[in-house]
């Protein structure tokens, strides 16, 4: 059963969670610049069938290896979330995972002729808008319950850590804190899981940095592709590059990097899920802890 997905608000309350397994109704191609790698690529994001889950495919590599996007799948990295199998890599896979779980597409391929998904403009929003041109297409079987947390977890690296707790829906809530650049400062942001919620509130926010880190990170070899065309830059004094699309665009955006995350699980669970300064690496772990403790259960 075909069906295309109404990005319109809907009346009388937000849409909801999906419940069931959706692939693209038609191929979306994007091409751009990685954040880190500075490289051009092409993403091609392409129907699936039922069963497949979300995938990435390197089709300028010897026998296009692909690798699924799940948790035992995680390649260590700095500043962004890397998928990797053998000696295959691909690399600042969050905004598009977040893109795909938060309107539910559970079936895709995702090819591509590089190293690293293109930034775009720092947002998921352009994902977002590809994906509601191409349409989505029900596979009309329900999706696996979600994981549901039954007792409060946490991981943590000095003061910064994710929570998670009891909760009858999915939930999320973000800390950050800033206090060298004062146009930051502290902001927090709580956020509940439904399709309208997730393309009007968390797709548009866009990455951000602190232009005192830029030439230290370049230097290491990070962003590489960063600009003030797909990224906030804040200093002391203030953004760089305003205006910005929400007053705490920046916790928004941490939020969006969190669910992209937590993609790995298959499913977002259900949970209400708190994090505070927290980093890739922190949600990450926080994932692979849940999914253990699932397991044992």
């Amino acid at each position: 059963m075909d069906s295309t997905l109404d990005f319109s608000p809907t009346p009388g309350g937000l849409a909801g969670p999906v419940y069931h397994h959706q692939t693209l109704q038609t191929a979306i191609v994007r091409s751009g610049l990685g954040l880190h790698s500075g490289t051009q690529t092409q993403v091609r994001l392409l129907p699936a069938p039922l069963g497949h889950g979300r995938r990435f495919k390197r089709v300028d590599l010897p026998d296009s290896p692909v690798i699924p996007a799940q948790l035992d799948q995680i390649h260590p990295t700095l500043l962004s979330t890397e998928l990797g199998q053998g000696s295959c890599r691909v690399r600042t896979v969050e905004h598009l995972l977040a893109a795909l779980a938060g309107l539910g597409v559970s079936n895709v391929l995702v090819e591509i002729d590089g190293p690293e998904v293109p930034l775009l403009d720092g947002s998921a929003q352009e994902w977002v808008a590809a994906i509601h041109q191409a349409g989505l297409a029900g596979q009309g079987e329900p999706l696996p319950p979600p994981q549901v947390l039954e007792q409060p977890l946490w991981v943590r690296q000095g003061e910064a850590f994710v929570a998670g707790f009891p909760a009858p829906e999915t939930r999320c809530s973000y800390g950050i804190d800033f206090p060298q650049a004062p146009a930051i400062g502290n902001q927090w942001y709580s956020w509940r899981w439904s399709v309208d919620s997730f393309v009007a509130d968390i797709a548009p926010a866009r990455t951000f940095g602190l232009a005192e880190q830029v030439e230290a990170l370049r230097q290491q070899g990070l962003i590489q592709g960063g600009s003030l065309d797909n990224a906030l830059v804040c200093s002391a004094e203030g953004w760089l590059n305003p205006p910005l699309r929400f007053a705490n665009e920046p916790v928004r955006h941490k939020l969006l990097d969190l669910l992209g995350d937590l993609s790995l699980l298959g499913t977002l669970p259900q949970a209400h899920i708190f994090a505070y300064k927290a980093s890739h690496q922190l949600h990450l772990q926080f994932a692979q802890a849940l999914a253990q403790l699932i397991a044992d259960a």
